[in-house]
Parts: structure tokens; C-alpha cells; sequence
């Protein structure tokens, strides 16, 4: 059973290898496209047995490719519509400590060790220019932190995304019950 309420966390170190085949990916952009639907329905529009969405969702989940189910969020339409990349050069070793301050800063979104001329980059949402400039202050009181650049985003261009590259490769389309083969197309949701 799919649960909404507990986000699961994807353990990126420990990645267990998945082929993904046409029905993952079917499974995948219908769940994308229709957030709250359930296993059931998920059966009938992509035609297939219910115990088989199942046991899909269950071996995405194990592997970490489905890594929750909670809502997204728009950080601009909450009100905070001010966002930057930052990248910062930080003492050697200091990643982890670095890490732990990214973290307790809650403006800061998300963060990642890079290659490159800078060692972190992070992107950061504020409600303010003014409160921007207090997160960049505070990141750069940070004894690890050497150097800071700050890019202030502009607008989206092309926002976070998985499926396109997912539905990039051709993938190997399991067969089918023999009575799904004849019914309708599995992209279109039955109508109530």
C-alpha cells in the first residue's frame, strides 16, 4: 500500500542497481502525473494485475528510486521567492562540519560536494533579498567556509525533473495479461 504520510529518505551511498522496463517508467510518469492515485487505479489505467503495481512500487521503493510520497512544494508560492546557487570553497576535511551547518541553516534547500573550483554548492531560499543577504552572512561566518559566490535566480527555466531522462532510453515492455492487450490506451485515466 502506498503511504503518503512518511517520506521516505533514498540512502544515495547504498543504491541497489534496478533495470527500469517500459511499465516502471509507465508506472513512474502516471504516479507523476496523478500524485494521489492508488495501487487499484494505478492497475486499471496502466492495465495490468494490482499485486503486479505492487510489487513494482515495493522493489522501486527497496531500490531507492521512489524515495517518497509527500507533497511538492513550491517554495515561491509559500512566500519565498528570492533563491540563489551558492558555491563555497571550504577547508580541507571540513566537509562534514560544513555539512552540519548547510543543515541547520534552514534556508538553505538542498547542498552538494562538487568538482571543480569550488568544493560545495548549495541552493538557498529566503523571502527577501534582505533575508537572503542574513543566509549568505551566516554561511560565511563559518570558520570552514574560506570563499563564497552567491547567483540569484532569476526565474526557472527548467525545474527539477527525473522522467524525461528516464523516458530517454528505449526500455523492454513486459507482456501483458491477455486481457489488457485489446483495452484502451494505459495513458488515459478512466472517467468517474
Amino acid at each position: 500500500m502506498i503511504d503518503r504520510q512518511e517520506p521516505r529518505r533514498a540512502v544515495h551511498s547504498a543504491h541497489v542497481s534496478t533495470d527500469l522496463d517500459a511499465l516502471d517508467i509507465d508506472l513512474l510518469a502516471t504516479m507523476r502525473a496523478h500524485p494521489r492515485i492508488g495501487v487499484l487505479e494505478l492497475s486499471r489505467v496502466l492495465q495490468v494485475a494490482r499485486g503486479t503495481v505492487q510489487a513494482r512500487l515495493d522493489r522501486l521503493e527497496r531500490a531507492g528510486i521512489v524515495s517518497g510520497y509527500g507533497p511538492e512544494i513550491d517554495v515561491t508560492a509559500a512566500g519565498y521567492g528570492v533563491q540563489a546557487f551558492v558555491t563555497l570553497d571550504i577547508s580541507q576535511g571540513a566537509l562534514d562540519e560544513v555539512a552540519a551547518e548547510l543543515t541547520a541553516l534552514p534556508a538553505v534547500l538542498e547542498a552538494y560536494a562538487t568538482t571543480g573550483s569550488s568544493d560545495v554548492i548549495c541552493r538557498l531560499a529566503a523571502s527577501s533579498h534582505g533575508e537572503l543577504q542574513q543566509a549568505l552572512l551566516a554561511l560565511d561566518r563559518s570558520p570552514f567556509v574560506s570563499r563564497s559566490t552567491s547567483i540569484v535566480v532569476l526565474s526557472v527555466v527548467v525545474p527539477a525533473r527525473a522522467l524525461p531522462l528516464l523516458q530517454s532510453s528505449p526500455r523492454a515492455a513486459p507482456s501483458r495479461a491477455p486481457a489488457y492487450r485489446s483495452a484502451a490506451q494505459p495513458d488515459q485515466l478512466p472517467r468517474r
